[in-house]
């Protein structure tokens, strides 16, 4: 009995050394195996052609990017036209001058002369940067608001236009009262425009009170000679 079941035994564990030989040579070389293994070393090289892909794709982008570049510098472009608006609109041109003076285009002082029984010598100046022509040869000139206190041009002196500029000057004389009678009125100020229509005249105090009937005023001269206002 024990010499049976010591066979049986020695059959049973060579038989277990069998098959675990034979599952040791089956996991060894089962094809499925090897297939895994291949799927398993195939996304590393997916992996390595995706870098180079990466790359390709790179290759690529300039189009795009270039696209995308000329808008930016089309814009740029848009920037500079108005930058170089700014720069001509601040680079000290005063546009409209050098042609017809304005009042407010010129500086005036006023000074009493005693020439002739007594008047007012406006002396006029562009003022600075400023090129212009007093193209209107008789200034406007008034004392107050009323008819009565426009003074009448004598047609004395006169060049037609002047020229101002840096210190070139232009004269103008005005008698405020060419009646011997007691009548008038009182003024302090006078004013004066380079135009009848002229929106900004320029009111300037005179040296002293004086009185009003009758003024007369002088045309523009270069030559304060013919700027004293006479009667003829």
């Amino acid at each position: 009995m024990r010499s049976r079941l010591a066979a049986r035994s020695a059959r049973l564990v060579l038989a277990a050394a069998a098959v675990t030989a034979l599952a040791a040579t089956t996991t060894a070389c089962d094809p499925d195996d090897v297939a895994d293994a291949g799927v398993s070393a195939a996304p590393s090289a997916v992996a390595s052609a995706g870098s180079g892909g990466s790359d390709s794709s790179s290759s690529d982008t300039p189009s795009t990017s270039g696209s995308s570049a000329g808008g930016s510098n089309s814009s740029g472009s848009g920037s500079s036209g108005s930058t170089d608006k700014t720069v001509d609109s601040g680079d000290g041109k005063k546009g409209g001058y050098g042609q017809s003076c304005g009042t407010n285009d010129l500086d005036f002082t006023i000074t009493s002369e005693s020439q002739a029984g007594g008047y007012y010598l406006v002396t006029a100046k562009a003022k600075s940067g400023i090129t212009c022509y007093l193209e209107i040869n008789t200034p406007s000139v008034s004392f107050g608001s009323g008819a009565d206190g426009v003074a009448s041009p004598v047609g004395q002196g006169g060049e037609d236009p002047i020229k101002l500029t840096g210190s070139t000057v232009a004269y103008t004389g005005i008698n405020p009262k060419t009646t011997d009678s007691n009548a008038g009125k009182e003024f302090d100020n006078v004013i004066i425009a380079t135009t009848d229509d002229d929106p900004n005249p320029a009111e300037l105090k005179l040296p002293d009170t004086t009185n009003v009937d009758k003024p007369i005023v002088t045309n523009w001269a270069t030559n304060r000679a013919e700027a004293v206002p006479v009667i003829v």
